[in-house]
């Protein structure tokens, strides 16, 4: 049988897993499946990772919302091996595996190699620190449930320690907030964290964890180098969300270049400090240095996979890559395909039917991106963005309940993709009865 084997379970990844499982390694009508499909990740669970903000907010729980590999591998015939990948044989055809260790450091399974007749690697990307001094070491990143936890649990305790002046108390008419989070970066992340925050400080304070204003002893800083957020987006969008973000007390400071973090303050290159007792990162992203070390394949300077129309790598006709980690040119635009996830579904879907045609020996077609437009949550509150392309034929700034609403239509088509449409009701309607017998944000 063919293998396909697929590192990287995130949005695109898993998806494409799921339906070459479904197509071509269940058996059919007492036939032989036709394929061997491999899931590879580092972690045990998959969470769509545009949801990282909410589980740093405490406004969702990653438990409820996790998924286990091996169970959807058990539903749709496929195998998933936990692993990080750590090297590639081109000449073998052979990726290799990294221990995996428990809790206590204690080995769990061994460095292991893994042979395929296609590879398709989808490991995503990482936070780019930019090397900025002490960025790594007094920030937190959102690239993990483990890091969103992290936030979480120390911005309740920030405003606990806040409400009894455990340290340097801020004197009551200072006019200075009683603790202060700052967010580097006003991209997408780093804007509907800050409106996800918000929305937590006033939660918090109603379940009686602390006493403390929500709006004047709760400080957001949202801090861009670029003149206005969300610069990937168009001006309109920005300048819409900016109002927003202005009316729920977030503020913005553009035009600013963080120079370096250190405990307790950011401070800028123009000498500007800004106290902040948790710091995020959302500056920027850059991709997996593995990629870099994998038997000769041509990375860009951001260290992506450089791949041709086909996705297929540009000196591997048998490794093809998608998502953040692959530079896929964007024909009659100056920039490659945007890292978003719309972008990780629709080379999931091209996938499915390339890799169809290579196992008939058909040729391969030519991926074609198409924007969609762009979305940004800002809680419960509102969301904003714009419609493009094919949902409306034009370009079209929307907000308000209609936006949150196409909002959550983009995680509820996921679960689709991978349930299929009868289970995604089922679990909206369960999504929809936890929530009416738990709180708006996760307490501990």
């Amino acid at each position: 049988m063919h293998r396909f084997v697929v590192v990287g379970g995130g949005a695109g990844g898993l998806e494409l897993a799921t339906r070459l499982g479904d197509r071509y390694a269940r058996r059919k009508s007492g036939g032989e499946p036709r394929a061997q499909v491999t899931l590879v990740d580092r972690y045990p669970t998959h969470i769509w990772k545009p949801l990282l903000h909410e589980v740093a907010a405490g406004s969702m729980d990653p438990f409820t919302q996790e998924l286990e590999y091996a169970a959807q591998a058990r539903w749709h015939g496929f195998e998933f091996q936990q692993g990080e990948l750590v090297g590639l044989n081109r000449t073998a055809k052979s990726i290799t595996l990294g221990r995996v260790l428990d809790d206590d450091g204690a080995e769990l399974l061994p460095e292991r190699v893994l042979e395929y007749d296609t590879l398709v690697i989808a490991i995503g990307s990482t936070t780019h620190f930019f090397g900025v001094q002490g960025a790594q070491e007094y920030s937190i990143a959102l690239d993990t449930v483990q890091q969103a936890e992290r936030f979480r649990k120390r911005l309740i305790a920030a405003c606990m320690r806040a409400e009894h002046q455990v340290h340097e108390p801020v004197e009551p008419n200072s006019g200075e907030p009683r603790i202060q989070v700052a967010i580097v970066g006003g991209g997408a992340t780093g804007v509907e964290l800050s409106a996800e925050l918000r929305n937590t400080a006033q939660v918090l304070s109603a379940y009686g964890l602390h006493k403390l204003d929500p709006r004047h002893d709760v400080g957001i800083v949202l801090i861009e180098a670029g003149p206005r957020i969300l610069p990937a987006l168009q001006e309109r969008v920005s300048t819409a969300t900016a109002e927003l973000l202005q009316k729920l007390g977030v503020k913005l400071m553009v035009g600013e270049t963080v120079a370096e973090v250190a405990p307790g303050v950011v401070r800028t290159a123009s000498g500007k400090s800004v106290r902040a007792d948790l710091t995020v990162w959302a500056a920027g992203i850059k991709a997996p240095p593995v990629l870099g070390r994998l038997d000769g394949l041509a990375v860009n300077r951001l260290g992506q996979l450089e791949v041709r129309p086909t996705l297929q790598t540009t000196n591997d006709d048998n490794v093809f890559a998608l998502g953040d980690c692959a530079a896929c040119a964007w024909p009659g635009n100056e920039r490659n395909v945007p890292p978003r996830a719309q972008a990780a579904h629709q080379q999931a879907s091209f996938l499915l039917r390339a890799l169809g045609n290579r196992l008939e020996g058909k040729p391969l077609p030519e991926f074609t991106y198409r924007d969609f437009g762009s979305l940004v949550s800002l809680g419960h509150f509102s969301a904003v963005g714009n419609l493009m392309g094919g949902v409306i034929g034009g370009n079209m700034l929307i907000e308000g309940l209609f936006a949150r609403f196409m909002y959550m239509s983009l995680y509820r088509l996921h679960i689709a993709a991978l349930h299929g449409y009868a289970r995604m009701v089922l679990d909206t309607f369960a999504h929809w009865l936890r929530r009416t017998t738990l709180p708006r944000v996760k307490l501990h």
